[in-house]
């Protein structure tokens, strides 16, 4: 018995990368607004006296910059793992 992967089940790789590359996309640019709003808000908090406005917009900070990356890591491993399933 012969047992041969099907070569041709990845047709819509193509597709499917520029969808999950839109997705990202979106996903970076709210990360970036996010990130910009908090700092700001940071900024204005901080230099007003307000401890807790200031904690809450620095938590904000850091999930974008969270977010961000793990976007980032998630387009290059969509990426590699596309490239995987080609060659299998």
């Amino acid at each position: 018995m012969n047992v041969f992967p099907d070569f041709g089940a990845v047709t819509g790789a193509d597709g499917l990368t520029e969808a999950i590359g839109a997705m990202f996309t979106i996903v970076l640019i709210a990360a970036v607004l996010t990130l910009l709003i908090s700092a700001i808000a940071w900024a204005i908090s901080s230099s007003t006296g307000n401890p807790y406005t200031a904690q809450k917009a620095r938590i904000g900070v850091f999930v974008a910059l969270g977010t961000a990356a793990l976007a980032g890591a998630a387009v290059a491993w969509t990426n590699f793992l596309i490239a995987v399933g080609d060659t299998l």
